[in-house]
């Protein structure tokens, strides 16, 4: 058959030029006389072989391919599916069908590599004899005579060394594992498999780096150099030398017209055409950092790091690109204000974190100003005392005792307890008393002698049981400063405990992830929300009416987004820690600003005055776009009964 005769098979609609395996047929018309000698003596060389296999027992059974699974790179989303990261170990690879691979690149592999790949069984004889022929007179391994399938069961199953013992090893494998896959089969392994360049294992993955597109849409062009590099990858890299790298292309392209499979001018137009090359994709950082970091932390609670990063898992996270850009824009700029308001202090952090009280998905996660300085996330490995943003803790559980209400009056006056440290005396903030005061009163001007009074009266133990209910898990003593915030709490915590608050009492564990599938698409994990009713409606209601004061009225006037808002401020002693938490229906926030050796911010620092603005700034973002949503009414819910034990 002529090359013309190839040529219009390979451009017909109805020719099987998408499967390599059209090669056989045209081959085997082409090849006549010579190559029935050819496939003769192919027979008897891998006859001898399968005998040679009784020396060889300890040899892998090849069987064991068709469980194989070579290590894919895990890749983590958006919401939207916009890719974030790539995570894997040396290996950066998916795995792709044969279907998924252009014509064009089979078609240029096969050329360079193994021209007779769908006529032999596993060796190829002439090439086999001439590689005896060289390495005999070099007295050593100098050439190669190594089939596609020799090349699959080398990476695969043994060692590179270039031995004799090894290349007889290769050859039996081979032999064995054409008598157990098809040829199909067989070449899908192997483009998966092979190394392609700058951590590149596999073709969809050296297309996507070289490209920026999926192997199936590889032209001629990029076809032919691709197939190039799997002599050596590094060597004829475009990313290396570009020269280099199309002078290879040549190479592969002459040899793809001198077996018929183009035409001379096809090759010379194929070289000419310019490469628009990509750039090594393998090893660049996360767009999202402090969101990959989250994902990797809450992973690593289930999966081994091996499964990580050689799983081949699709993470979706719960996160959105442009709302967390939005997200970090905001914290950095809050550095910036914070510096120019005369906050010197050595090591000045920010973090933020933002939940969806609907779904409990974390929906933005910034853990400091700087991630190329500090790769600590604060926002989840930080434990901070969060001040008087601990209050409405103590608050909800005195509602829900039945025994408080909003309007609930509680004395703001000298007081003092004694506990194994000695005698306490809470003290308000800029100090002075005001007397006989509402709860309602008390919590919207942050007065902390009436938050110690009440949480005496009800019993700190309540308290924890109730930030345990709410997801908070970091240590908490019962001391009688702890409604002041004496425990020590991450942004996450807070966050999601306020979540709480504005879903009127549902609660769900919090996660960064939606949802994970393996290469496959099937599902390793859905994290669908399953939330519980956690809090009493109407405490809850009427808390959240009290936490609104703080934003119109209150210390946290500073946080005011022209919508129903609730939130508190927080101050710790020495102006240590700064916190505002607030929420809407659709998203609850925290941000805390402090020192990441413990240090004073300075006198004046306070929530309401610092953390509250940056709050604001990035919830108006946030929200731009959503409705205006009301807020449950107490009054649709009935008021607990007092309990007869407390």
């Amino acid at each position: 058959m002529s090359s013309s005769t190839i040529r219009q098979q390979q451009n017909s609609k109805n020719s099987p030029n998408n499967d390599p395996s059209f090669i056989k047929g045209v081959l085997r018309t082409a090849g006549g006389t010579a190559l029935g000698m050819s496939l003769l003596a192919s027979s008897v060389v891998a006859g001898g072989l399968v005998g040679l296999a009784i020396s060889f027992r300890n040899l892998p059974d090849v069987r064991s391919l068709n469980n194989y699974s070579p290590s894919e790179t895990s890749y983590v989303y958006d919401i939207k599916g916009r890719l974030l990261t790539r995570l894997h170990g040396e290996a950066n690879r998916e795995a792709v069908t044969l279907d998924k691979i252009s014509p064009e690149l089979k078609r240029a592999v096969l050329a360079i590599e193994d021209s007779h790949f769908y006529l032999h069984q596993g060796i190829n004889p002439n090439s086999i004899g001439r590689a005896l022929w060289v390495n005999w007179k070099s007295g050593g391994v100098v050439e190669g005579a190594s089939t596609i399938t020799m090349q699959l069961v080398k990476n695969i199953f043994l060692t590179k060394d270039r031995t004799f013992t090894r290349k007889l090893s290769e050859a039996v494998l081979a032999v064995r594992v054409e008598q157990v896959f098809e040829k199909d089969k067989i070449m899908e392994m192997y483009l998966n498999n092979i190394y392609w360049g700058h951590n590149n294992y596999g073709v969809e993955t050296a297309a996507q780096s070289y490209f920026y597109k999926s192997a199936s849409e590889l032209t001629l062009p990029e076809a032919a150099m691709m197939a190039g590099l799997i002599q050596a990858p590094e060597t004829y890299s475009p990313f290396n030398n570009y020269a280099n790298a199309k002078q290879r292309q040549k190479v592969v392209l002459d040899r793809m017209a001198d077996v018929g499979w183009i035409t001379p001018e096809e090759a010379q137009a194929a070289h000419k055409a310019p490469l628009g090359v990509g750039k090594p994709t393998s090893w660049q950082a996360s767009k999202l950092p402090y969101v990959t970091d989250t994902v990797k932390q809450e992973l690593q609670e289930t999966f081994s790091k091996e499964v990580i990063t050689k799983g081949g898992m699709r993470i979706q996270t719960s996160v959105d690109y442009f709302m967390q850009q939005r997200a970090e824009e905001t914290v950095k700029k809050g550095y910036k204000q914070l510096r120019g308001r005369g906050l010197r202090t050595k090591d000045l952090q920010i973090a933020l974190v933002a939940v969806d009280p609907r779904t409990h998905f974390i929906k933005a996660i910034v853990g400091g100003v700087d991630y190329e300085k500090s790769q600590l996330n604060r926002a989840t490995q930080s434990l901070r005392q969060p001040g008087s943003s601990f209050k409405p803790f103590v608050y909800y559980a005195a509602f829900a005792s039945g025994k408080y209400g909003p309007g609930s009056v509680v004395n703001d006056s000298p007081v003092s307890y004694r506990d194994g440290s000695g005698v306490y005396s809470p003290r308000n903030y800029g100090g002075g008393f005001a007397g006989p005061v509402t709860i309602q009163s008390a919590l919207i001007s942050s007065r902390n002698v009436p938050a110690v009074v009440i949480g005496q009266k009800i019993g700190v133990s309540k308290v924890i049981e109730v930030c345990r209910r709410l997801g908070i898990n970091s240590p908490m003593q019962p001391v009688i400063s702890l409604p002041l915030g004496a425990g020590d709490m991450t942004p996450l915590e807070m966050a999601n405990a306020y979540a709480t608050f504005a879903s009127n009492g549902w609660y769900s564990e919090p996660t960064i992830i939606v949802r994970i599938t393996d290469s496959r698409g099937n599902v390793l994990r859905d994290n669908t929300p399953k939330p519980q009713l956690v809090l009493d409606p109407w405490s809850t209601a009427s808390l959240t009416t009290v936490l609104r004061g703080v934003i119109t009225s209150g210390t946290g006037r500073a946080a005011d987004i022209g919508r129903p808002a609730a939130g508190k401020t927080g101050t710790t002693d020495n102006e240590r820690n700064v916190w505002f938490v607030g929420y809407v229906p659709q998203l609850s926030t925290a941000v805390w600003i402090g020192d990441d050796a413990n240090r004073p911010l300075g006198a004046g620092t306070t929530g309401g005055g610092h953390a509250a603005p940056i709050w604001r700034s990035f919830m108006s973002e946030a929200l731009k776009n959503q409705p205006v949503l009301q807020f449950h009414a107490a009054s649709k819910f009935p008021r607990p009964k007092v309990k007869e034990k407390q």
